[in-house]
């Protein structure tokens, strides 16, 4: 068989990606020093010796994890520096005051619990959905081949490869047809490398075109590359705009927290002279509410809860921050092949040229059918159509699989007569000059969406030969009809809807994929690229990439120049696919979805495999991520709003040396009703609008005008209060006129965040009040949480101040949604 490296058309090499592995300088990941290769057996290993090299532990026993072992999630959730601070103030409270003022530290525990719960399901359903999206090799034991799984190899199996195999051990190549390798994982460089017989492969590789066979030389931890296949499925938080805002909050929150803290704690003990124990649960209930616990527990299971619903779906999320970028996503570009059309195409026409002999161009179609032992989906339909017979005529003597970079394949015959001849199927544009009047013709087919591939005959019979494309003969048309995927329409129309633009991304001719594209209802798809003929210089080519829809022609190179023109632009972009060309672009997209039939490397490089390899799924992910990030903003405004009314609280009663108004029996109430359960409902409510960068900003920009409103006003009702109480129930009277306006007010902040209104969001905002008025009315509440008003004058103007501070709320939230963008 001929051995042929990619025709790359011309195209410089791209630039080179830092390695993801340091192989130090003494070794070579790619080529290291090897001993001489283990003979070759073609039947591969028998029962019994598998069963040998088991027993001796020569397995390929690397764990896949795709999550935190329940050990980590507990020490995860446990072990937080609030849970500290908060179990200190938890265990003080239980020696000094009664036990409803200990309450906080019974709701950290349940939430900590209940973060802990959550992500061991999620954790149990990205375990099973790893088992199910992990790809089979396929081994030769006892002379038969047959997919195993990956953990399951022994060394010195025959592992066979075929174009999007990803080389899972390490390995010396046995049998190579053509075989070309991606090492790009492993060394960044992107160009493939041509492999013979005795030549090394590494696990972290993956095949492009040509197939063959290798033998495994290397397995489990001993594998150079093996980290790779299990960071590529693992359950990580890397880089997320959310959880680094949440930290940098928490970090700015601790620095506020420790000097107000130990303030309150001087002014209390030391100022006053208090009873000891009131004075000390004063205190405490001063500090607790500074901390946001919520704020990353809730973070926490909304993210979780995004996995599991993902996971029903058939979704596997490989990268946890995956759920939160889709929701910033404005670009998603879609390849056509698996994506708006199903993988099967059918021929619906062959057209001979210049006089050639139908039955003729059958039968060199049939016997190119048998040339290529992993037909693409192309040449598929050309089998399907024309079968070849048992008693075959004709014999294949030589073959050049499909490349994506060269947009042809090619084989060699001898037929029936002993005459040799040497063909040519591919791209038109590609094998015909530019000036063939055939090309109008194609356009024509093209333009009603259908594909049409060229079947050329060489010169000589030398498919290596210079020149061979350029010389070669035009001598049929084959007409493909690609099936369209039935949901693909609806969900074009959902990313429109949503603002999100689509880029259709092809190496198919642009006019058919347009047509395509077309009758699919994509807005703007008559706005076709050769891309060819696309501008080289990145800022031209984002313009481009702008103002087209549908780009033909496009090389796997291009791919990822197109996706980083966009980002260029301050565009996050999304990129699906499934074949080993799209495998650069999914690397390089802010996120990569793969379809679960696509080849092993696009579903290790992507952040999301659709499993059920349905495109239409895509619409629930990007709402999923909406929904997570576009309420955890909203709830954040909760959290923060009550840490800066909490410590400019404590501010104030520094400074004014007077006793703390709240218990934290109060302050646990407040914020059970107005933050930590309409919080839990809000954050996992439907969301549509698309997130928008800088959290950290958005979310401080409401929270600290509504902290100090709410802080200023509870103040003022509690000095009134003050002056108008006196005797020795006079600071329990102060404390329920305080808290009654600090109630309100926050009630209002949750109105605010609730819309837009619908029956359960006014529902909830309606119950959060109804449980507050019973606790003011029912006699034993009223003694549980020391809360009961007194006479009328002063809570009236309680209630007067509240509503003045919720008309500056109203006015504030306005003015910064306009000064500032909603």
């Amino acid at each position: 068989m001929t051995q042929r490296a990619l025709d790359s058309s011309g195209e410089t090499p791209g630039p080179s990606r830092p390695a993801m592995i340091d192989a130090g300088a003494e070794l070579d990941p790619v080529h290291p020093m090897e001993p001489p290769p283990p003979p070759h057996r073609p039947d591969g290993l028998t029962t019994a010796e598998v069963a040998e090299r088991v027993a001796r532990g020569e397995v390929n026993d690397v764990p896949v994890r795709s999550s935190r072992s329940l050990t980590e999630i507990v020490r995860a959730n446990v072990f937080t520096r609030f849970n500290l601070i908060i179990g200190v103030l938890w265990v003080i409270m239980l020696f000094v005051a009664p036990i409803q003022d200990s309450l906080f530290g019974f709701v950290i525990v349940a939430n900590t619990g209940i973060g802990i719960i959550q992500e061991w399901r999620a954790k149990k359903t990205l375990d099973s959905l790893a088992v199910i999206g992990e790809a089979k090799p396929t081994v030769r034991r006892d002379g038969a081949a047959a997919e195993i799984s990956t953990h399951e190899i022994v060394l010195g199996d025959v592992i066979e490869l075929g174009p999007g195999d990803k080389v899972v051990v390490d390995g010396v190549v046995a049998e190579a047809d053509s075989l070309e390798v991606d090492e790009s994982l492993l060394t960044g460089e992107a160009d493939p490398v041509l492999k013979r017989p005795g030549d090394p492969v590494m696990s972290g590789s993956f095949v492009v075109a040509g197939g063959g066979a290798f033998t495994a030389t290397k397995v489990g931890r001993e594998a150079y590359a093996a980290q790779l296949a299990e960071e590529a499925s693992r359950f990580t938080l890397v880089h997320s705009e959310l959880r680094s805002g949440i930290s940098t909050i928490l970090k700015y929150v601790t620095w506020m927290m420790v000097p107000t803290a130990i303030g309150l704690i001087i002014s209390q003990l030391v100022v006053k002279d208090n009873n000891f124990k009131d004075s000390v649960a004063r205190t405490v209930g001063g500090i607790v509410p500074m901390i946001p616990e919520g704020l990353v527990l809730l973070t926490s299971v909304a993210f979780a809860i995004g996995v599991v619903r993902l996971g029903r779906k058939q979704c596997l999320v490989q990268e946890l921050p995956a759920i939160e970028g889709l929701a910033r996503v404005d670009v998603v570009c879609l390849d056509k092949t698996g994506t708006l059309t199903e993988g099967g195409m059918d021929v619906t026409e062959v057209r001979p040229l210049n006089g050639s002999d139908e039955a003729y161009v059958e039968e060199v179609l049939r016997t190119f059918g048998a040339s290529d032992p992993r037909p693409n989906a192309s040449l598929q339909a050309i089998i399907d159509a024309y079968p070849q017979s048992e008693e075959a005529a004709w014999t294949v003597t030589d073959a050049m699989p499909f490349s994506s970079a060269r947009k042809y394949s090619g084989a060699a015959f001898a037929e029936a007569d002993g005459t040799a001849s040497a063909w040519l199927l591919g791209a038109p544009d590609v094998l015909l000059s530019e000036d063939d009047t055939t090309l109008a013709e194609i356009e024509q087919l093209n333009q009603q969406g259908l594909r049409v591939l060229l079947l050329a005959r060489v010169q000589g019979d030398d498919l290596d030969a210079p020149g061979a494309a350029a010389g070669a003969a035009p001598t049929a048309l084959v007409v493909l009809e690609q099936r369209l995927r039935p949901d693909a329409g609806d969900t074009l129309a959902y990313f429109a809807d949503q603002n999100v633009a689509t880029k259709v991304i092809s190496g198919d001719n642009a006019v058919s994929v347009g047509a395509v594209a077309g009758k699919l209802g994509l807005a703007g798809a008559e706005n076709t690229l050769d891309a060819r003929r696309l501008p080289s210089d990145p800022d031209e080519m984002a313009t481009a990439m702008e103002q087209n829809a549908v780009f033909g022609r496009v090389t796997p190179q291009q791919k990822r120049d197109m996706v980083a023109a966009l980002q260029s632009r301050g565009h996050t972009v999304a990129m699906t696919g499934d074949g080993v060309n799209d495998v650069l672009a999914l690397k390089d997209a802010d996120i990569g979805v793969s379809m679960g039939s696509g080849s092993e490397a696009t579903r290790a490089v992507a952040q999301i495999v659709l499993l059920n390899n349905s495109f239409a799924t895509l619409p629930s992910v990007v709402a999923e991520g909406r929904r997570v990030i576009g309420n955890i903003t909203r709830v954040a405004t909760l959290f923060l709003t009550k840490t800066v009314y909490s410590v400019l609280l404590a501010i104030l009663v520094v400074c004014t040396q007077v006793e703390y108004p709240f218990l934290p029996r109060h302050l646990t109430l407040l914020s059970t009703l107005t933050i930590g359960v309409p919080a839990f409902f809000l954050a996992l409510a439907p969301n549509k609008e698309r997130a928008q960068p800088h959290f950290v900003r958005r979310v401080m920009r409401y929270a600290i005008p509504s902290g100090v409103i709410a802080a200023t006003a509870t103040f003022i009702t509690y000095l009134v209060a003050r002056h108008h109480y006196s005797g020795p129930g006079a600071l329990d009277a102060e404390t329920s006129a305080a808290t009654l306006t600090l109630f309100l007010v926050s009630m209002w902040v949750l109105a605010i965040i609730a819309r837009p209104y619908t029956w359960w969001r006014i529902g909830l905002v309606a119950a959060m009040g109804l449980g507050f008025l019973i606790v003011l009315v029912v006699p034993w509440l009223q003694d549980f949480f020391a809360l009961k008003l007194v006479g009328t004058t002063m809570p009236w103007t309680a209630v007067a101040i509240a509503v003045a501070a919720a008309a500056l709320l109203e006015f504030v939230w306005r003015w910064v949604g306009r000064r500032f963008g909603a």
